[in-house]
């Protein structure tokens, strides 16, 4: 018992640890929310997340929720409200912008990346209606702002734990597109294309996550819409 307590604690303190506010200059509020996973937080112990690159580019300030391990669809309630679960990371605000990600664990780790018709239909449907991403984009709609959704990096094709996952990460592409195109105010940043075959320079050690030159290349790519659509 004494040894599930403190397993809790140092789970809080980790995400807790993870919801990082990346800041440049002082703005009146703050105009940009980013939520999302691993590929969302990684390299934000140097500053060098997407989150921060956003900041760098706009001169606003961005609040970084994310959390390294998030799902989309995630039933524990303690860890689930304190970020495992996606959608808890969303706070009602004055946003302009709300940046996403999420996915890529309930598919890679939910099921292997096989088979994965069931999960992702209830993350996002086939036409991009209904499920719970279009919920939380939804949700964040209704509050006034506007939605950008990232997909993932693909493997660079050498010794990756996720070259298996290519597939069903060009379908969830294909869907999040889709749920864009329903709706004003709604975006979708594909990375489909942003590794070349073979290049590991865009992912970190583990080769799945971003290296510091990915996220910043995905950041540029989210500053660059917000710059274009404002």
């Amino acid at each position: 018992m004494i040894y599930r307590h403190v397993l809790q604690l140092l789970i809080t303190l980790l995400l807790v640890a993870a919801c990082t506010e990346t800041s440049v200059q002082d703005p009146d509020r703050r105009r940009i929310l980013a939520i999302g996973d691993s590929m969302m937080a990684w390299n934000a112990a140097s500053d060098d997340a997407i989150s921060d690159e956003v900041a760098r580019r706009l001169g606003h300030s961005v609040e970084d929720r994310s959390v390294v391990g998030a799902h989309v669809i995630y039933q524990l309630p303690i860890t689930g409200a304190l970020g495992l679960r996606i959608a808890s990371q969303y706070r009602p605000g004055s946003w302009d912008w709300v940046i996403m990600n999420g996915g890529g664990n309930d598919l890679w780790l939910g099921c292997g990346c096989r088979a994965c018709d069931a999960r992702m239909n209830k993350m996002l449907s086939a036409d991009g209606s209904n499920g719970a991403v279009a919920d939380l984009v939804t949700q964040a709609r209704t509050d006034g702002a506007k939605v950008i959704y990232l997909g993932y990096l693909r493997s660079p094709g050498r010794d990756s734990p996720i070259e298996r996952c290519r597939a069903v990460g060009d379908a969830f592409d294909t869907r999040l597109a889709k749920m864009a195109a329903r709706h004003a105010g709604v975006f979708f940043i594909s990375n489909a294309d942003l590794v070349p075959q073979g290049d590991l320079s865009f992912h970190s050690f583990d080769r799945i996550h971003p290296s510091i030159k990915g996220s910043r290349a995905i950041g540029v790519r989210v500053a660059t819409l917000i710059e274009n659509q404002s």
